[in-house]
């Protein structure tokens, strides 16, 4: 089954919403891309998507914050996926005020717009990092709450915009709540590449906190979730996480991947990299049975075929920025 009816991906020229925009035009949806304006008219990762895709890929560039924007990209739309963050930890330490302007008011105009267009359903994107350290593993959705970083702090409040909506309005959204998700196209920032891009320019790999334990979720398994999301019956007004169910540590990470791509390399602690103590979300590791309950869905790729995908990925990736796919664009 299909997503029936035009759908906009705000977020898609990042790494989960162009795979997500991917898979929705393999599937033959019709698709509006929303594009953070910029004056290059460059689209990010959806620069990456095959042409026989992208013909009829609408790309729009506004800006999530601004409401007038948000309402003219939805227009027309039945469906949309909400993706559009801000997502540098490390960012949200020194910016803290962009998280909340982008991450709160930005769902906050995609909510209220998605009620005066009449959207059919909101997928809405949350993330792992609300729960912080694990009190219990695996961690379900009734964890509670507590934000160790700014933009943990930014992501549960955009999550309480969508919930407030659905309660006070019946605007009809399901929130998923990905764990940490990796794969190509990914930022060098996050964990995986950074520790590849590393290991394929020498025998050093620099790292903060060794220790944390992270479930790893292939990108194709999140974004089949997200699909299940808008296509299940029952699940308007529900939380639901995606993740593995397993967890490995960075430390655990860098001696698989050393061993996949530069046996001998070494791991050298970068005080640099660390984030602030109490910051630092130890344990992560999802319990993915309300998603198996609710959308069929569970993950189905190994951490090891995962990572192969990535480091091949990394070995030929096109040079950032350059332009090869060609859009319907609209402001």
């Amino acid at each position: 089954m299909i997503v029936q009816g035009k759908v906009l991906v705000t977020g898609a020229t990042g790494f989960i919403g162009s795979h997500l925009t991917e898979e929705l035009l393999r599937e033959g949806t019709e698709v509006r891309a929303f594009a953070h304006y910029n004056s290059q008219g460059y689209a990010g990762s959806l620069e990456e998507l095959e042409s026989s895709l992208t013909d009829g890929l609408e790309v729009y560039f506004g800006d999530i914050t601004d409401y007038d924007s948000v309402h003219k990209a939805m227009a027309g739309c039945e469906y949309v996926f909400h993706l559009a963050a801000l997502v540098a930890i490390p960012y949200s330490y020194a910016h803290p005020r962009a998280f909340f302007e982008t991450n709160v008011t930005g769902t906050l105009n995609v909510a209220q717009a998605s009620l005066e267009n009449g959207c059919t359903r909101m997928i809405h994107t949350s993330t792992s990092e609300v729960y912080g350290t694990a009190q219990f593993t695996p961690i379900t959705e009734d964890h509670p709450i507590k934000c160790q970083s700014p933009y943990a702090a930014s992501k549960a409040a955009a999550d309480r915009v969508v919930e407030s909506f659905h309660l006070s309005f019946g605007l009809p959204a399901v929130t998923i709540r990905p764990f940490n998700t990796y794969g190509p196209r990914q930022s060098p920032r996050a964990i995986v590449p950074t520790i590849i891009d590393q290991l394929l320019e020498g025998d050093a790999v620099r790292l903060g906190n060794l220790d944390p334990q992270r479930d790893l979720t292939y990108v194709k398994d999140t974004v089949a979730g997200f699909l299940a999301a808008a296509k299940s019956e029952g699940v308007v007004g529900e939380t639901i996480n995606l993740g593995t169910g397993r967890a490995v540590s960075v430390g655990e990470l860098a001696s698989v991947l050393i061993e996949k791509v530069r046996p001998g390399a070494r791991v050298v602690e970068d005080p640099v990299r660390k984030r602030p103590s109490r910051s630092e979300v130890g344990v992560l590791i999802a319990s993915f049975e309300k998603a198996r309950s609710l959308l069929g869905w569970e993950p189905k790729t190994s951490l090891s075929e995962g990572l192969e995908a990535v480091i091949e990925y990394l070995k030929t990736a096109p040079r950032r920025g350059s332009r090869r796919t060609p859009f319907s664009y609209a402001i």
